[in-house]
């Protein structure tokens, strides 16, 4: 199975495209989509749409693993994921991939064993899972594979239960 991993962000979302099963998985490639953030807020979300759209072509992912939305202290903030997620979301049911949600604090407590992990711990753990030569950067990229072998540990545990 080769899962997206999404980290959602109006200005830098993380990608990565993880392959394997249950615990024995490698990572296929990783990185950003990044807007400025003086484009208007529509610009932005194009430019989400069309770099992971890239992705998308160029990995063929089975499925999108994404971060749920969160309750930030800024409204507006979680506004603007919110829509990074409605686009992406559109994106992966126009290309028929299964989605697949989790709250960062699972995804967190998957990688690391602890849901309120550090971005620095989610980091080194996804390193260390992966067998990557160093952390990936910038954590966008680290947290979208931590998305993508969650969705793995927890497919394989449903399949199991099955």
């Amino acid at each position: 199975m080769r899962v997206l991993g999404i980290d959602p962000g109006s200005e830098t979302l993380g990608w990565g495209v993880v392959e394997g099963t249950g615990s024995k998985y490698a990572a296929v490639d990783f990185g950003t989509v990044k807007a400025s953030a003086k484009l208007a807020f529509s610009k932005r979300l194009l430019t989400m749409y069309v770099g992971v759209a890239d992705v998308i072509g160029r990995f063929e992912p089975d499925v999108l693993s994404i971060e749920e939305a969160f309750y930030a202290k800024n409204a507006s903030v979680a506004l603007k994921l919110g829509q990074v997620r409605g686009v992406i979301l559109v994106l992966a049911e126009q290309r028929k991939l299964e989605i697949a949600e989790y709250a960062a604090r699972l995804i967190k407590q998957t990688v690391v064993g602890y849901g309120n992990a550090e971005k620095q711990q989610v980091g080194m753990m996804v390193k260390v899972l992966l067998k990557l030569k160093t952390v990936p950067t910038p954590h966008d990229a680290a947290d979208a594979l931590a998305a993508a072998i969650c969705h793995l540990h927890h497919a394989t545990a449903a399949r199991r239960s099955k």
